[in-house]
């Protein structure tokens, strides 16, 4: 291994720590840099590019912990392990909370230094891969930004276009998480209020008692504590537009007055004697069933079809699984610059285990599943590891139909372009069995025995297939066990 890529570099004030640690490495092939302060750590690491970097963290003059913040700015990239005889929490902590790869403490188990340096070597090989045109047209900056290529996304995209620029009254309905409130934003910023105010407010988010309050105002001395002139979300949305989360969860009476705000533009604040006239135009949104609410007497018929004269139904993210990769990817580029500390990508195999997954909890869970991927990950690939451990135990193949359902897919897709007589069966076959000897292998660090074993074949067998198809070398390290 000469590749200026797998040079590691040993930092420790302790020529005994430096001289196990080089020793220890270069039995393995490693090529090995040495430094004894971490000024000298730094000039190297000015002058080479490292795979990882070992470091003690007290050292005179310039402290482990110093230098992995300043090897952060030289390459952002480089995996840096810490290395300490004190195993604190706080030493710990810090070292975590300043980007380190991972924490090791004296006396070494070099069965543990050899599976860090593997991962990282594992995730070096997953290359980044190039943005494609509609990642490149995301707008890291916009928070409300609608993502989906999917043709469930594209029809609603079709709908906002057509009804953005009126002043109907919009229904958005869907499962919690699925967007609702993006829609209503996206609505507002294309329609000719733009200018003017965006208020929501949610309905499910505050008590009976004062909802009235919010949405209406009340005058001074109104009820107890309403001690001056209180301005509610219609008046403060006059001219704009008014968005009424979670509509679902208001109460009859106050229905009532939502109705006559939509049938008249005009209202009563809480105490108040004249109506106050505005210009608003009402979006709601609910995650209920209306339709049920309405037969249990729960929801107004009358404001319901008030509501509804355009209808936005948001659909399950389980459902557009094709928008997952998207959806990550925007939200990868939305919060690097605060969790991650150079550039990260998805892995092959975490975007087919975020392609597979149910999201019960929607675009909002796989927002918080990236944004905690980003911090564990720093730089590069985002790899199965990262993720929680329920993600990681998803296989993405949640049953056997499911299995047999994507699998006849696959099939299809294979038959439709692939047609020439007599061959079908033995290209399949290579196929399938070079992709599956590829993906084992990377799985087990390019051990041919621990993989044939898997595979329930014979090393022999296995390095004969290998040979055969040419299966290239960077996916097995060496030929050993």
């Amino acid at each position: 291994m000469t590749d200026k890529q797998n040079k590691i570099l040993i930092v420790d004030d302790e020529q005994n720590i430096i001289w196990v640690l080089k020793k220890g490495m270069e039995k393995k092939n490693y090529l090995v840099h040495t430094a004894s302060s971490g000024e000298e750590a730094l000039k190297k690491l000015a002058a080479n590019q490292y795979l990882m970097m070992f470091s003690d963290i007290f050292m005179a003059g310039i402290n482990g912990l110093q230098l992995l913040e300043k090897s952060r700015e030289i390459s952002p990239d480089l995996k840096v392990v810490m290395m300490t005889a004190q195993d604190t929490m706080n030493n710990t902590i810090e070292a975590m909370r300043l980007g380190a790869y991972d924490y090791i403490t004296k006396p070494f188990d070099f069965d543990e230094i050899f599976r860090l340096i593997d991962k990282a070597e594992s995730a070096r090989s997953v290359s980044a891969p190039a943005a494609d045109l509609s990642e490149q047209n995301q707008d890291a900056s916009t928070t409300s930004a609608i993502i989906g290529k999917s043709k469930r996304m594209q029809e609603i995209f079709k709908t906002i276009g057509k009804s953005a620029g009126s002043d109907l009254s919009v229904l958005i309905t869907g499962e919690s998480g699925t967007g609702k409130e993006m829609v209503a934003s996206t609505l507002h910023e294309y329609s000719h209020r733009k200018d003017q105010p965006f208020i929501c407010i949610n309905c499910a988010a505050i008590s009976r008692e004062l909802l009235e309050s919010e949405l209406f105002g009340h005058e001074r001395g109104a009820f107890t504590g309403a001690i001056e002139t209180k301005t509610g979300k219609f008046q403060q949305a006059d001219g704009g537009t008014l968005f009424l989360d979670e509509i679902g969860d208001m109460e009859l009476p106050l229905q009532a007055k939502i109705l006559r705000v939509l049938q008249n533009n005009e209202f009563y604040r809480v105490g108040g004697k004249n109506p106050i006239t505005v210009n608003v135009r009402v979006i709601a949104a609910t995650n209920q069933n209306l339709t049920d609410m309405m037969n249990l007497k729960r929801f107004r018929e009358d404001l319901y079809h008030r509501l509804n004269v355009i209808h936005i139904d948001m659909p399950p993210l389980r459902e557009r699984l094709e928008d997952v990769p998207l959806l990550a990817n925007h939200f990868i580029h939305r919060y690097a610059n605060t969790l991650a500390r150079g550039k990260v990508y998805l892995s092959p195999d975490v975007k087919r285990i975020l392609s597979g997954y149910h999201w019960s909890g929607n675009i909002r869970e796989l927002e918080n599943v990236i944004k905690r991927a980003l911090m564990l990950a720093l730089s590069g690939p985002i790899l199965p590891e990262h993720l929680p451990p329920h993600l990681q135990e998803d296989v993405s193949i949640d049953d056997e139909g499911q299995w047999d359902e994507r699998l006849n897919q696959l099939l299809q897709d294979f038959l439709l372009n692939n047609n020439k007589d007599g061959t079908i069966y033995d290209t399949l076959i290579q196929k399938v069995e070079k992709n599956l000897f590829e993906i084992l292998l990377s799985k087990h660090s390019g051990k041919q025995v621990a993989t044939a074993k898997v595979l329930g074949i014979n090393r022999n067998t296995l390095k004969r297939k290998i040979d055969s198809m040419k299966i290239s070398p960077k996916n097995h390290k060496s030929n050993g066990s």
